[in-house]
């Protein structure tokens, strides 16, 4: 049977309060826009013109109302997020410095995000994918790390694909120890990675980026991409006997809001590798030119405030000149 979906992503939605500047009695004024990394990613790809769907939870309160219908009007299917009754809907106010740069500060405590339950998840929607998409903030807290570590486990009883980001927000973990011991536990199952500049340093130090790779590659994963902000992606590919790597520049452009730069690069790359039958099976020139499209998307994503609001169609892509 063919699959439904090019990816279904799992892991963390909630509302990022983005600073918007003062108002006139001098206080802070943030807009409120959906987000999480793993759907900030599956909304590119289906922005894009992609199949896409959701597994998250959100609280019965507006904020989930809001993240529902955001995604929907970008055709995420969203029938898989699941409703908190005990927890509200996970907040983060976003703070922007004069280059875009982002810090956060989170109302999770724990937060609807963590609860998700894998009993209450149609497992049939993890059959029929190309890739299952997650993150690392869902480990964070045992439910949702439960219901993660059991879908990847269904989607690769199913010959499925993983796609893994690591992302790292140190105030959500219980110390820096057990987050990086519980973001490399998921190093043996993904096939992608795509981690940022700053991630791979916190994981492997200051080593250059083929000896992270190399121990990335022993453990199965066939495509790793690491983002380098302005200055593009460097990748490095080893399926069987065919191996290569190198970097991949980004157009320059001026930066409003980096929240959701990484995210949209995945989706960009996910709806790229999507297109093909064998996903993983690529040349060098191939790859090379998705990831020139993924550094793209990226970056007319940055070109605008929040994540899933400035994430670019399919055509704005194709005309794009840096």
């Amino acid at each position: 049977m063919a699959e439904k979906y090019d990816v279904v992503a799992l892991g963390e939605v909630l509302i990022d309060f983005t600073f918007t500047g003062k108002n006139q009695d001098n206080k802070n004024v943030y807009e409120e826009n959906p987000g999480g990394a793993p759907a900030n990613c599956v909304g590119a790809l289906c922005k894009l013109g992609g199949n896409g769907a959701l597994i998250a939870m959100t609280g019965y309160d507006s904020f989930g109302e809001d993240i529902r219908k955001a995604l929907s009007d970008i055709n995420v299917d969203v029938s898989s997020i699941q409703y908190c009754d005990y927890q509200h809907t996970t907040l983060a106010f976003v703070n922007l410095d004069e280059n875009g740069e982002r810090s956060f500060s989170f109302y999770r405590e724990p937060g609807a995000d963590t609860q998700i339950d894998f009993d209450k998840i149609d497992k049939a929607i993890l059959k029929n994918t190309k890739f299952l998409h997650i993150g690392s903030l869902s480990l964070a807290q045992d439910k949702s790390r439960d219901a993660t570590l059991r879908s990847i486990t269904e989607a690769k009883k199913n010959g499925n694909l993983i796609s893994y980001d690591p992302n790292w927000r140190a105030p959500l973990w219980k110390n820096k120890e057990d987050g990086l011991s519980k973001i490399r536990s998921l190093f043996d199952y993904a096939d992608m990675i795509k981690v940022s500049d700053e991630e791979y340093e916190l994981l492997f130090g200051k080593t250059d980026f083929v000896n992270g790779c190399n121990e990335l590659h022993n453990h199965g994963i066939k495509l790793i991409l690491i983002t380098l902000g302005a200055n593009g992606a460097y990748y490095s590919y080893k399926n069987g006997e065919t191996s290569f790597r190198g970097t991949v520049p980004s157009p320059k452009v001026c930066t409003v809001d980096t929240t959701g730069a990484g995210d949209s690069f995945t989706g960009g790359m996910l709806y790229k590798l999507t297109r093909k039958d064998s996903p993983l099976s690529l040349t060098k020139d191939e790859l090379e030119s998705y990831i020139a499209f993924a550094n793209k998307v990226a970056a007319l994503c940055v070109t605008k405030k929040g994540a899933i609001p400035a994430l670019p169609t399919l055509l704005e892509v194709e005309q794009f000149n840096s």
